[in-house]
């Protein structure tokens, strides 16, 4: 009987934690994809972000904090089943059987590490590819003409915020704009140029000019009459140049074996928070058994708000020894075992509190 009882309990718990895994993912993704398109919709609105690159940069940020999604996923999933088992008293059930508590760790392992070796994938492979995607894709974005940002019959202030430009006509297929006005700021001096069309020239050196063509410029010192009018068949105009995005070639968008590579230790720092995401995920859907205890007679609030905040010191932890050892502050070797020792500890401390009759912290003398 103890063979059929045993699969029983594995089949159980394995169909229960997929269920409540499919259910958190598709919520906590629901909420990734809604919070990263606000952000993009807002760099939008405000001329940061063309209209037309919103989805890609979306897809690349969700992409790149998936293993967060799937890490919270596992951890939530197993929590919140073994919570029910907890509220539905099926646990007493289980206890009444002869089936411990150190029998869930079997079952949880089977289904969290095939998880881990998914968020393993994720964070060593996929996310860092997402990162460089996105970074190029932003640098090429930054790096576009400020013509190109212009919207037809829409005022757009350049990349520095010192130009204005308004175009009534968009690119036709010779790729000029027609009726260009553009209003220039500089100090003491103010400058407007209007023209009947524009283009754009890149020269040798990769500087790029907006060229206008049949127009006048006004330029002169505000509050006073001191202006003066040039009309010209053709001007060029050097487009202001943003610096790339932050860092090209920053850490959290080089491949692993780059990282490795490279040896300096801002890029190791990054190296020991991905080889600790399929780490701590595993700690974490242990951890999850004893967390999960709960009163039959009450909600399982507590328990979630539990495990939000076990999820936030756990990866402010490995965040802080990331940036210790980019400093110097800690070697490699401690940075990466330090937080997961301290979790694998406090993982201990829980089972024994939830296994022995009377734990040593209130033994009486």
């Amino acid at each position: 009987m103890a063979a059929p009882r045993a699969n029983i309990f594995r089949r159980a718990l394995q169909r229960e934690f997929a269920h409540a895994a499919a259910a958190v993912f598709v919520a906590l993704f629901a909420i990734l994809l809604t919070t990263v398109l606000i952000r993009m919709l807002g760099d939008a609105a405000g001329g940061r972000v063309p209209s037309d690159a919103v989805l890609g940069l979306i897809g690349f940020g969700a992409l790149a904090r998936l293993p967060i999604v799937l890490s919270l996923t596992l951890f939530i999933a197993v929590l919140m089943s073994l919570s029910r088992s907890y509220k539905d008293s099926e646990m007493v059930v289980w206890f009444a059987s002869g089936v411990p508590l150190t029998a869930w760790i079997r079952p949880v392992l089977r289904f969290a590490v095939p998880f881990a070796l998914v968020i393993a994938a994720a964070t060593l492979y996929l996310a860092p590819w997402a990162e460089q995607m996105n970074v190029e894709y932003r640098n090429r974005l930054e790096s576009r003409d400020d013509s190109s940002r212009v919207a037809p019959g829409v005022f757009r202030e350049s990349a520095g915020a010192s130009r204005v430009f308004f175009v009534e006509v968009g690119a036709g297929a010779d790729g000029k704009v027609r009726n260009v006005f553009i209003s220039s700021e500089e100090p003491g001096r103010e400058g407007v140029i209007v023209s009947a069309e524009g283009s754009v020239l890149v020269d040798e050196d990769g500087d790029r000019y907006v060229v206008l063509e049949q127009g006048r410029r006004y330029e002169g010192k505000p509050g006073t009459t001191e202006y003066r009018v040039m009309e010209f068949e053709r001007y060029s105009v050097l487009v202001e140049q943003r610096e790339a995005a932050s860092q090209a070639t920053r850490s959290r968008a080089m491949s692993t074996a780059a990282l490795i590579d490279s040896g300096e230790r801002h890029h190791l720092a990054e190296l020991i928070g991905r080889i600790g995401a399929p780490i701590s995920a595993l700690l974490l859907a242990l951890l999850a058994i004893p967390l999960s205890f709960v009163n039959p007679r009450a909600g399982r609030t507590n328990n979630l708000i539990v495990a939000v905040l076990t999820f936030l010191i756990y990866s402010n932890a490995i965040s802080i020894c990331q940036a210790w050892v980019s400093r110097g502050r800690l070697s490699v070797e401690l940075g990466l075992l330090l937080p997961h020792l301290v979790v694998a500890l406090a993982l201990g401390l829980l089972f024994y509190h939830r296994l022995a009759v009377s734990p040593f912290w209130r033994a009486r003398a």
